[in-house]
């Protein structure tokens, strides 16, 4: 008999792929609600919302939730016949065709990492933040984001229960300061009583809802992104849906009720104003009046981790991309290298750690500013890709089911992703409306963001062409794997 030392695999082992059976449902949603960062959201997005959209602003969140929870419908059932790792790009290529899913390839690959690699100008202008605010010092955001970059590397690498177990813990933190603001604003009754006007009709019905909505879309950015992970889930068919729903659930009542917690704090009469004059110190005076002082410096901290989390959510899911991409033959063979121990696509997570530090080393080069032009111009692209591909994946749902036998109802196949094209695309009319909230940049700028999603998804048809010609092998097995 012979023995086979384990750290020296024999010429003939397979090469190592992704850990298979790791992620169970809560792993999988602890990866997708990370990623939309809850506390930053709330703290740095919704006073804006409230300020736009009155007092109704937390019903705006809801109407997003919903919308997603249909788009969920659609999407989920069709992840029970498409097997392959490339998430979005795959059930857009079952759906819509080859060229199309490989303009999606290039807009997830695109879209992700402007998601992701902005980030890193919020993380280093929310430590700056911090810092002054605990210490009274000024540090320099450069090194800050820098030092992100290699502890968001080192996250990617290790194994993929290390992650989930380390964003549980950074998940948990950031919803418990907000639950702990809840806490104090209940047991006090708020400013002035406490009051449901938030979801009376006349308060959502008014001009500033669309605005509202335009943010509250964008705060779900990355929750698709369960799929991605089926590679490693445990009894996919199942976690993986279970997963997205409870991630929609999640974020849509959880944003609703905190915005309603932020309104009840100041008061009807008096929210939109103070959130007009001080929207970023909006949730932590409301920490300090109920709870206390310690716990603003706590929420300042957890700010921070919360940024954290959402870069090595979005680092990993983009790694799977690249992974995904190179067994298709689209991206160069060494992205599919998997490390023998921690079973993390590792060579696609340092090429994107490479790609964020070109970006972020450019962008301070220039002289940015992290937050209003590295954070927002990076950012606003990809969360508009990523809406376009949220419709993209709708309308695939239907085309999909007319072409192969199935036992599915059809309020499934075809109401539920039919009425998630429609609002979604009214979605997307929405935020690029209301761009010059998300960017504070010139009208040709805003128009060059807007631009770039429709410019690289409309990339992939001549790409596809020239795969189709010059490696048809490669073209015609796109999507399946």
């Amino acid at each position: 008999m012979s023995v086979t030392s384990p750290k020296t695999a024999p010429p003939s082992a397979a090469p190592a792929g992704l850990r298979t059976g790791s992620l169970g449902t809560s792993d999988i949603a602890f990866f997708v609600v990370s990623a939309a960062a809850p506390l930053t959201v709330m703290a740095g997005v919704a006073p804006i919302a409230i300020a736009l959209g009155g007092i109704g602003a937390p019903a705006g969140y809801l109407l997003a939730g919903l919308t997603l929870a249909v788009f969920a419908v659609g999407f989920t059932t069709m992840s029970r016949h498409v097997k392959g790792g490339g998430a979005f790009y795959s059930y857009i290529t079952q759906g819509l065709g080859r060229p199309a899913g490989i303009g999606a390839a290039l807009l997830a690959m695109v879209g992700y990492n402007g998601m992701e690699i902005g980030v890193y100008g919020l993380l280093g202008s929310a430590t700056q933040d911090t810092v002054h605010a605990l210490f009274g010092a000024d540090v320099p955001w450069l090194p800050v984001s820098l030092a992100g970059l290699a502890l968001i590397w080192y996250g990617g690498f290790r194994s993929i229960d290390f992650g989930a177990k380390l964003l549980g813990v950074l998940l948990v933190a950031e919803t418990g300061i907000l639950v702990l603001l809840a806490g104090g604003v209940l047991l006090k009754g708020g400013a002035h009583g406490l009051s449901a006007a938030s979801f009376a009709p006349g308060n959502v019905l008014v001009p500033g809802t669309a605005a509202v909505l335009a943010f509250a879309f964008a705060a779900f950015t990355g929750f698709e992104s369960t799929v991605i992970y089926r590679r490693e889930a445990r009894d996919p068919d199942r976690t993986v849906p279970r997963a997205t729903y409870i991630a929609v659930a999640f974020l849509g009542l959880f944003y609703a009720f905190t915005v309603w917690i932020a309104v009840q704090a100041f008061g009807d009469a008096d929210v939109v104003k103070a959130a007009g004059s001080d929207p970023a110190n909006l949730f932590f005076t409301a920490i300090t009046t109920f709870v206390g002082g310690w716990a603003a410096d706590l929420m300042h901290v957890l700010i921070v981790t919360s940024v954290i989390a959402s870069l090595l959510a979005f680092h990993n899911a983009i790694n799977r991309y690249g992974l995904a991409l190179a067994d298709e033959g689209v991206l160069p063979r060494s992205f599919a290298r998997v490390h023998t121990k921690h079973r993390s696509p590792y060579v696609a997570g340092l090429a994107q750690t490479a790609l964020g530090a070109v970006v972020v080393l450019a962008f301070w080069a220039a002289g940015a500013d992290p937050y209003n032009q590295l954070l927002l111009w990076v950012n606003t692209p990809g969360m508009l890709g990523l809406m376009a591909l949220q419709l993209l994946a709708a309308l695939a749902v239907p085309f999909f089911f007319r072409r192969i036998s199935h036992s599915e109802g059809r309020a499934r196949t075809f109401w539920a992703p039919a009425v998630a094209t429609v609002l979604l695309g009214a979605a997307i009319v929405l935020v690029i409306g209301h761009i010059d909230l998300f960017t504070g940049a010139s009208p040709l700028a805003n128009w060059i963001m807007v631009a770039v999603a429709p410019a690289v998804f409309l990339l992939g048809f001549p790409l596809a062409h020239r795969l189709k010609t010059r490696r048809p092998e490669v073209y015609e097995a796109f999507g399946s794997k």
